[in-house]
């Protein structure tokens, strides 16, 4: 791992405008921690209040471990022995918040670093399209990208506060579940370009609609910076919405006429997608590894980045066919006893609920496909129509059986039998129930998708499915 740039105390009370309880402001930093189980002697340790865990707690277990460096909440001061850390040379930094000063240290180095940064979002497919365009940048460029689902207050300055000297550009993945936070975290990373790749029915419990889903990451375009370029899908039409609203510079992508960067002759290619990309001036045959005719879009939009950035044509080929999909998003399993696992248990949201569906029709072809699906969560008021929709999706999507777990399975099944499925091949209990039931109807080649967001950990229904099938319990 190339390491991240040092820091002096002074340069940290510049980033956050603390007050220095005790210590030397020329004290150097080898980096920025707020996981007290993972933290080295020569980090400075934030403390930040969770829900669970507050980090406060662990102040005194970091300091005998020989940290000495430690930021804190001025609500917290009382709290500690102020006389000790005088006599440890420990350096002690005050602040109103703590995570909004782990904000303005990610901040501040990224100014530092003097990188460029592209950061997307959107309600679904915004992992897959972040490590796309990592895949494509990454052909020339020196690259960052966000890791796993760090793409919040907290997630995406530990991002940030990665870079080091090399880097050349960093891919970001923004998310929110808030009016507010996708501008603190534009504010934050300050993008050079910005990407919206969808707008849909995600965390509506905390944006209220669809209309509070579009404003949320509309906050991404009034946070570019000025000379910024937004990159959004032409096929959406919601984001072309917020396209006509923006001063910035606009670079569409899609399977609309509209767009810049397009798809022509897209088609499934045994387990993936195979589509004509053309650019302004340019085409190239492209054949993604990934099934899911929806990945398409997510190439698009990568493609339009590399474009932007001045690859060519055949940089972002190389780009797009070497991408490899994240664990639990569309990780086809094929196991001793013939049956497919189609593992898509990294999250949900009804868009991507859809199209998850749509693609085990597809790779299913004529053979027997089964829906394992878990609650969609953060839908708020809108949670049981979404899952009754989705019920009857699944229904006029050739489904042979139907298992739905969590508070809203029945809502999921009742829209399934409202479109006629058999009341025999809807399943709803617990995850062990559903194990038990399916393992005593499955016979190969059927394929079974496996989703729900993450909280369901539907994965634990994967991995005993694939021991089964393979043999091993």
């Amino acid at each position: 791992m190339t390491p991240s740039i040092p820091w002096t105390t002074a340069e940290i009370l510049e980033a956050v405008k603390g007050t220095l309880l005790s210590g030397d402001p020329q004290c150097v930093f080898a980096a920025i921690a707020i996981d007290s189980r993972k933290i080295s002697k020569d980090d400075v340790f934030v403390a930040i209040p969770g829900e669970v865990h507050d980090g406060h707690n662990f102040i005194e277990n970091v300091v005998q471990n020989g940290v000495h460096g430690l930021l804190i909440n001025k609500d917290r001061i009382e709290g500690l022995d102020r006389g000790i850390y005088p006599q440890k040379k420990m350096v002690v930094i005050a602040v109103n918040d703590t995570v909004r000063a782990l904000g303005d240290l990610a901040a501040f180095n990224r100014r530092r670093a003097k990188v460029s940064v592209v950061a997307l979002t959107g309600s679904a497919g915004k992992t897959t399209t972040r490590e796309m365009t990592a895949s494509v940048l990454g052909r020339r460029f020196n690259i960052l990208s966000t890791p796993g689902n760090f793409n919040n207050e907290i997630g995406l300055p530990l991002t940030l506060l990665r870079l080091s000297r090399r880097h050349e550009w960093a891919v970001l993945e923004l998310g929110t579940n808030h009016p507010g936070e996708i501008k603190r975290l534009a504010e934050i990373c300050m993008p050079d370009v910005g990407m919206i790749i969808n707008i849909g029915p995600a965390h509506l419990k905390g944006l209220g609609s669809l209309e509070g889903v579009m404003d949320a990451k509309g906050e991404l375009l009034e946070g570019l910076k000025s000379d910024a370029t937004a990159v959004l899908n032409a096929d959406d039409s919601r984001v072309l919405q917020l396209a006509s609203k923006t001063n910035q510079k606009v670079l569409l992508y899609g399977l609309s006429a509209k767009a810049a960067v397009k798809a022509h002759s897209v088609k499934t290619k045994g387990m993936g997608v195979s589509f004509t990309l053309e650019l302004p001036g340019e085409k190239i045959s492209i054949d993604l590894k990934s099934p899911g005719l929806y990945m398409v879009s997510n190439a698009l939009a990568a493609a339009a980045v590399g474009h932007l950035l001045g690859l060519s044509a055949r940089e972002i080929k190389m780009g797009l066919e070497n991408f490899k999909t994240v664990q639990g998003r569309m990780n086809i399993l094929e196991t001793a006893k013939g049956i497919h696992i189609i593992d898509d248990t990294y999250n949900a949201n009804p868009a991507s609920m859809a199209a998850a569906i749509d693609t085990l029709k597809a790779l299913k072809g004529r053979q027997r496909g089964i829906l394992v699906a878990g609650d969609m969560l953060e839908l708020g008021t809108y949670a049981k129509r979404m899952h009754r929709e989705i019920g009857k999706l699944s229904a006029r999507s050739d489904i042979a059986r139907l298992y739905a777990t969590g508070e809203f399975a029945e809502a999921l099944a009742e829209g399934a039998r409202s479109e006629h499925m058999d009341p025999r091949s809807i399943f709803t209990g617990s995850k062990e129930e559903i194990l038990e039931n399916l393992k005593n109807r499955l016979s190969p080649p059927d394929w079974v998708l496996v989703k729900g967001s993450r909280s369901m950990r539907m994965e634990t229904i994967v991995q005993s499915l694939k021991n089964w099938a393979d043999g091993s319990e």
